[in-house]
């Protein structure tokens, strides 16, 4: 749930059905009175512009939408006793470009196709400023997305050379070539690789030859996370000896437990 601010009128945005939906509630209170909202929308949707938009946005989007009982509205549409609600447009055709929530942000919600429509009946202007807000705040969103996606992947740089040094104290023996080194380091990334991602690199650049970087370029919040975690705990078993083949498992069932519980967290889904 999130809020803009349209020529001083609060409007909330809650997601639903996976995308954004506005409160065609809160922007009709920009034009009228909180106990006009209703009759607003009502007017709005009973003519027949907004039907044949209506109609036709649910026929691109939604599979399921009832075309008979949409040609039957259609038809009324335009007639002094023609009534036709939110609720009953919802019921009838099984739309979901618009859905009535109840509870502390109750009220009419459309899908933000439909709300920026449905601005046009309060003003133009409001309109145009509606629009500029939401992506607004929809490029607020992205920002603090990629800077946090950025956090993690510092802080997964930055572990990975407390591991690189565990590696270079406990596993490279004295004097050895720089080619052994280095084949010592790739190793052990492609340890974690395996335990998080299942291929090493370079399975993973033969699988995604069109792709540029690295697989932990394309990972997600979550595996940016967990390999963060992993590269800490990998170091401290290093430092313990343990033999790379039994790193591997328990870091594996690390993997595992970590992403199940970071797929299910509430706190992680709001950062998206």
């Amino acid at each position: 749930m999130a809020k803009i601010t349209v020529q001083g009128t609060e409007i909330t945005i809650i997601s639903a059905k996976s995308d954004d939906y506005i409160s065609l509630t809160d922007m009709a209170n920009a034009k009228e009175s909180k106990a006009r909202a209703a009759d607003i929308i009502k007017n709005w949707i009973r003519t027949r512009t907004t039907l044949e938009f209506l109609g036709t946005w649910e026929q691109l989007y939604n599979p399921d939408f009832k075309v008979v009982e949409f040609d039957h509205f259609k038809m009324q549409a335009g007639l002094p006793s023609f009534v036709l609600s939110t609720s009953e447009w919802i019921e009838k055709t099984n739309a979901v470009g618009i859905c009535v929530k109840q509870g502390r942000y109750g009220g009419t919600y459309a899908h933000k196709d439909i709300a920026f429509e449905f601005g046009s009946a309060i003003s133009s202007v409001f309109r145009l400023f509606l629009i500029k807000e939401f992506q607004r705040l929809k490029e607020d969103e992205l920002g603090s997305k990629s800077l946090e996606w950025n956090l993690q992947r510092t802080l997964s740089k930055i572990n990975y050379r407390i591991h690189t040094d565990a590696i270079k104290e406990h596993i490279i023996p004295a004097l050895v070539t720089k080619e052994q080194i280095n084949y010592v380091y790739a190793n052990e990334a492609d340890l974690l690789n395996v335990a998080l991602f299942g291929k090493t690199a370079k399975e993973w650049r033969d699988q995604n030859l069109n792709e540029k970087g690295n697989m932990r370029d394309h990972a997600t919040l979550e595996q940016l996370v967990v390999l963060s975690n992993m590269e800490s705990i990998n170091a401290l078993l290093i430092r313990q000896e343990l033999p790379q083949r039994e790193r591997l498992v328990q870091l594996n069932k690390v993997a595992i437990t970590q992403m199940r519980s970071l797929l299910e967290s509430k706190k992680m889904k709001l950062l998206k």
